[in-house]
């Protein structure tokens, strides 16, 4: 199931395709010409897809089994579609139905960077006897100990020597899964603000629109619910990382980072303004831009007009 782990283009399946169709083929015409004592054609048949049944019977030899099938048997899109939809519990099931599953270390290997792109331990040169399915466990452990408790959960992954206590090692961690309840998340970087400022420099903004840059923002460093200080710094971060990584824009459109953080306020504020059922009165794209001249005064107008397009037709910015 090794070779499972990477997804075959689309050139590669349509040949397997027909090399299975073909000696599919070879196999029924061989039977054809033993029953009938001679050689018989048979007219060729259009193959629209993959038949399972027929790729199954190729791959075994055109016997029949019974019982459950043994993964390595499956099409590997077919065997990694499947497991992709079972969690660690169900994936230690399975192990005990599918032959080879649970000793299959490059199988584990590939769930576990995939649902955990970056760990210290994957950088570490692993002792005799590591085993891919028991980090995976522990990993999916953590998981479920950090959405009840975030101290508690990274406490875990650095006792069984996942993690190692750095702001860096921690940030990649967390800014490459997406298995972290946002609540515990964000109460846990709103204490450890060393984190949050390396988990802030992984975010490339480059050749983004801003509001654009902010929802991806958003999207992996959650807001708060309401307005404070720990918005504020948010906000402030990504101001000074956004212009960073548009050093160019910012120089042509004469922003800085204080005319970013005051952009950034406004479009939340239009945010909740345009998308609230509560709010009666809509601001208007006149009224926007007023507003927001009045705060960051180097900001051209047809700028300012583009950022009101943006929230009026895609939406929030801190959903």
């Amino acid at each position: 199931m090794g070779q499972a782990l990477w997804r075959l283009p689309p050139r590669q399946q349509q040949q397997l395709q027909e090399e299975l169709a073909d000696r599919l083929a070879d196999q029924e015409a061989g039977q054809e010409q033993g029953r009938d004592g001679g050689p018989q054609r048979r007219a060729p048949q259009q193959c629209y897809g993959p038949d399972i049944y027929h790729l199954l019977r190729t791959r075994i030899g055109g016997k029949e089994r019974h019982g459950f099938i043994d993964l390595e048997m499956l099409p590997p899109e077919l065997g990694i579609t499947i497991l992709s939809y079972l969690n660690a519990t169900d994936l230690c099931l399975a192990g005990c139905v599918w032959q080879d599953l649970g000793n299959d270390e490059y199988l584990w290997q590939g769930l576990c960077k995939s649902t955990w792109g970056h760990c210290s331990i994957y950088n570490k040169r692993l002792p005799a006897g590591f085993s891919y399915r028991r980090l995976y466990l522990q990993l999916d452990e953590g998981c479920l100990t950090f959405n009840a408790n975030a101290q508690e959960g990274i406490s875990y992954f650095m006792f069984k020597g996942i993690l190692v206590d750095h702001p860096k090692e921690l940030a990649k961690f967390i800014f490459y899964t997406r298995r972290l309840n946002w609540k515990m998340l964000r109460v846990y970087l709103d204490e450890r603000r060393d984190v949050l400022d390396e988990l802030v420099t992984l975010h490339n903004f480059s050749n983004q629109f801003l509001p654009n840059a902010l929802r991806d923002f958003f999207r992996h460093i959650h807001a708060p619910e309401e307005r404070g200080e720990y918005l504020e710094t948010l906000i402030t971060k990504f101001s000074h990382r956004f212009c960073t990584c548009n050093a160019g824009l910012v120089r042509d459109l004469g922003l800085s980072p204080d005319a970013v953080y005051v952009l950034c306020y406004s479009l939340i504020l239009l945010s909740i303004d345009l998308t609230s059922p509560h709010v009666k009165n809509k601001m208007s794209k006149r009224e926007f831009i007023r507003n927001t001249r009045r705060a960051a005064h180097n900001v051209s107008d047809d700028f300012v007009g583009h950022l009101y397009d943006n929230i009026y037709l895609i939406g929030h910015v801190a959903v």
